[in-house]
């Protein structure tokens, strides 16, 4: 997790922890405290969700943009093989060359 996602984290179990205190401490009905609580409870499940959420898309773009560069560490290794081989034989053609003549 990154620091932004940690910080809301803790935001929102704070906000939560909270109001679920002062819910219950507050001089109110007992229905109404529960409504009150279900409500903010509701509400803090909706956020959490959008949070869960956006975590899921910032995996998404990391795994992406992981996979693009590993593609591009790949196909420079590719190339770059593909050149010493090509180097080599000629190295090695030159020398044959070299033994004939």
């Amino acid at each position: 997790m990154n620091k932004s996602s940690n910080f809301l984290a803790g935001l929102l179990t704070g906000a939560l922890a909270g109001t679920v205190l002062a819910l219950l401490y507050a001089p109110d009905t007992g229905k109404n405290t529960r409504d009150k609580l279900s409500y903010r409870l509701g509400q803090y499940l909706d956020e959490l969700n959008e949070l869960i959420d956006q975590l899921k898309e910032e995996k998404e773009i990391l795994v992406s943009e992981a996979k693009e560069k590993g593609d591009k560490v790949v196909l420079d290794a590719k190339n770059k093989a593909e050149t010493l081989i090509h180097e080599a034989e000629e190295l090695l053609h030159s020398i044959e060359k070299a033994k004939k003549g």
